[in-house]
């Protein structure tokens, strides 16, 4: 199935699924630092969820993925996270802003996120999440920083 022809409902679920009660999971043992600034919670409330992967498959349930870097971190007005030993290659980043601190993106009506989420390259939501293509960035052996600003529909 495309990315863009998936139900609203996958924009809810997967960054959820892939990130709930998740560690922190180191790619190997040498590689580069990824540096990621969260803006624009609209709260200090629950944590931030992030999980990077470079299987363009699954993205971005990321998850299912064991070489992927999870971390979470409490929400406060920016956050930052980094991930270590980051091996080069291409990656993207799914986030979400659990306010409720509940393992899960909240809905509302027709199946709207009630909570934030955001993606590496600050790639844009139309319908669904974006595709792995459109989050996509370059991991070589320096290290790297990127700003990703959360989004909320409601």
């Amino acid at each position: 199935m495309r990315h863009g022809s998936r139900p609203f409902a996958a924009l809810i679920l997967a960054p959820a699924l892939a990130l709930a009660g998740s560690p922190l999971l180191a790619a190997s043992s040498t590689g580069t630092t990824v540096t990621i600034t969260v803006t624009d919670l609209r709260n200090t409330k629950g944590v931030v969820r992030a999980c990077m992967t470079d299987d363009a498959n699954i993205f971005p349930k990321c998850r299912q993925d064991p070489k992927s870097h999870r971390a979470t971190v409490n929400a406060a007005g920016t956050v930052t996270i980094t991930f270590e030993n980051v091996a080069p290659g291409t990656y993207a980043i799914a986030l979400l802003h659990d306010e409720n601190n509940n393992g899960k993106a909240d809905r509302a009506l027709m199946m709207m996120p009630k909570e934030g989420y955001g993606f590496s390259r600050d790639a844009k939501v139309k319908m669904g999440p974006p595709s792995f293509k459109s989050a996509a960035f370059e991991v070589a052996d320096k290290p790297l920083s990127q700003t990703i600003r959360m989004r909320y529909m409601l």
